[in-house]
């Protein structure tokens, strides 16, 4: 059929089942802004800035578990949404980035076009899993169609096409595509019996549950293995929600192993007695937590990943759902479903941590428990680089799955506010609650003005201590004192009111149990200011004495520690 380079691009993304693009329209982009427009199957929601564009696009792809897409111009459009890109990389999410570039005839001669970069493929290179030029409209079918099988087959990560803007207004014929059938990945029945083996022998088993559990939509999967077989688990930061928080054999999140925290090396001497580890669809980024005398059984998608953490691993390539449900059955017929179970110990463990947070717990701890209370646990909870934030990735409990988004190891500050956008975009029927500092909102408060626009009626808390706090804290914990981290703010409740949104000012953090509540039944985007101050950091040399509560070892039972 006869059709423009941006209709072309248009009808092939509604055949990949794209609903929404986020993005700001520019002078190269005019081909496909016109056939955006002019096609009811897509909504084209505006952004305040490029590098909102592909953070809300991450949030929609961590939300709907379907690939995000953005649109951007050439140039500094490109360089403004990478902060996304990376997001989304670390956190293995499919966003597709849609770039316009300068006319063909003036491309690579550096004559200075307007938005010109030269080399621009260059600078998304090590931010996307694929990419590509399409030069022509006959391209452009065939590009959206490999991005799409990118972002669905493997592991899913970023992918990039960008078209001139000659290629977006020409007419040609055009032969458009249907999506590319994806078959999920299995071991080999060799491999999967050898896994069972080694899992039925084992004394301390126990499972490593990462993100790759939700891109895999596992959950159900993973459920059915540990009731099956009463093996215990332990989510990574990305994993959280493959399983609820209170099951009765989940201990819970760890970040990586390493880190000062009471609570946290508790739960590490958890995972260093197993003698066998489970690893599902995570990438255990600094090893296997009970190091080289286990054997690591390790079930990814990502070949890279399977035999790098040690020596003494059983490698299961394949995907996490369809790999869980082959294995599932070997392990019954080994005797699998007969291991007794260790729920008492877990629970236990689960109280040991708990003591030390109730004794020696930071301010942080009440206020977290309070946001907790006011929440409701079908809700999308967005968690930008704050002190809450860190604290979340142990302590916020989560018992439904996807619901827990963060930023990954990318750690962008000011994310959280059009990933939260994103989210509540694709699921316009749940609850989306962000928690950000007064340093990371402003970075995309501008947002405002689209989430008022479009009626995306997100509820945003502001921890307020009118400073970068993270920051702030550790210079004057580690480096004798604070420099330039002081900040100048509006009042949020007037600035949310200016865009037409909402604002509430808790008098104190604890009103947040009543104040999220209240927010998320307004017809609006709401902003609820939180003034915080300077929250000092208490370290673990002030213990008096370890406490003696009961241990866990999941053979065992109870033991003193």
């Amino acid at each position: 059929m006869q059709l423009s380079g941006g209709e072309a691009l248009v009808k092939a993304l509604v055949r990949e089942g794209v609903e929404v693009v986020f993005g700001i329209p520019g002078i190269q982009l005019y081909g496909v802004v016109a056939a955006l427009r002019d096609e009811p199957g897509i909504e084209m929601v505006t952004n305040r800035h490029e590098q909102a564009s592909t953070f809300m696009a991450y949030g929609y792809a961590r939300a709907s578990g379907k690939p995000g897409v953005a649109l951007v111009v050439p140039g500094v459009g490109v360089c403004n949404a990478s902060g996304g890109l990376a997001t989304a990389y670390s956190r293995s999410s499919p966003i597709l980035l849609l770039a316009g570039q300068i006319p063909r005839g003036q491309m690579g001669k550096d004559l200075g076009g307007v938005h010109e970069i030269d080399d621009q493929m260059d600078i998304v290179r090590s931010l996307t899993k694929w990419r590509q030029q399409a030069l022509t409209p006959r391209e452009i079918p065939a590009a959206v169609s490999e991005a799409f099988r990118q972002m669905r087959t493997g592991r899913p990560r970023p992918t990039y096409i960008e078209c001139p803007p000659d290629a977006l207004v020409e007419r040609d014929e055009v032969v458009l595509r249907d999506p590319v059938p994806v078959s999920p990945v299995v071991p080999s029945r060799e491999q999967l019996q050898s896994a069972a083996a080694a899992i039925s022998q084992s004394r301390l088993p126990l499972i490593v549950a990462g993100g790759g559990v939700a891109l895999s939509g596992a959950e159900q999967a993973l459920l059915d293995l540990v009731e099956a077989t009463n093996i215990p688990v332990v989510t990574s930061g990305g994993g959280k929600g493959a399983i609820p928080d209170n099951h009765r054999l989940c201990y819970g999140s760890c970040v990586s192993p390493g880190g000062d925290r009471h609570e946290l090396n508790q739960l590490l001497d958890v995972m260093k007695t197993a003698d066998v580890v489970i690893g599902i669809g995570t990438r255990f980024s600094l090893g296997n937590p009970a190091g080289e005398s286990s054997t690591l059984v390790n079930i990814n998608i990502d070949e890279f990943d399977l035999g790098r953490i040690q020596a003494n691993t059983i490698p299961l390539h394949g995907d996490a759902k369809a790999t869980i449900k082959a294995l599932l059955p070997l392990l019954i017929d080994a005797g699998c479903h007969e291991r007794p179970s260790p729920a008492d110990a877990v629970t236990a463990a689960r109280r040991l941590i708990a003591y030390y947070d109730i004794r020696f717990k930071e301010p942080q701890y009440p206020i977290l428990e309070a946001l907790q209370r006011g929440t409701p646990e079908d809700a999308f909870t967005v968690w930008d680089v704050t002190q809450f934030g860190f604290y979340s990735r142990t302590h916020w409990q989560v018992s439904q799955p996807r619901t827990y988004i963060d930023s990954g190891y990318s750690f962008n500050l000011g994310y959280a506010f059009p990933t939260a956008l994103g989210a509540k975009v694709a699921q316009p029927d749940r609850p989306v609650v962000c928690v950000a500092g007064d340093g990371g909102f402003l970075f995309n408060s501008s947002e405002l003005s689209t989430a008022v626009r479009y009626g995306i009626n997100v509820t945003t808390v502001i921890f307020r201590d009118d400073s970068f706090g993270n920051v702030a804290r550790d210079l004057d914990d580690l480096f004798g004192g604070t420099h330039e981290t002081d900040l100048a703010n509006p009042d949020f409740v007037k600035y949310a009111e200016s865009f037409g949104a909402i604002g509430l000012r808790a008098d104190d953090p604890m009103d947040l149990e009543s104040l999220i509540p209240s927010a998320l039944e307004r017809p609006a985007p709401v902003i609820i200011d939180v003034p915080i101050g300077h929250i000092p950091l208490e370290r673990p040399k002030q213990i008096e004495h370890v406490p003696k509560l009961p241990w866990a070892h999941p053979q065992d039972g109870l033991i003193s520690p």
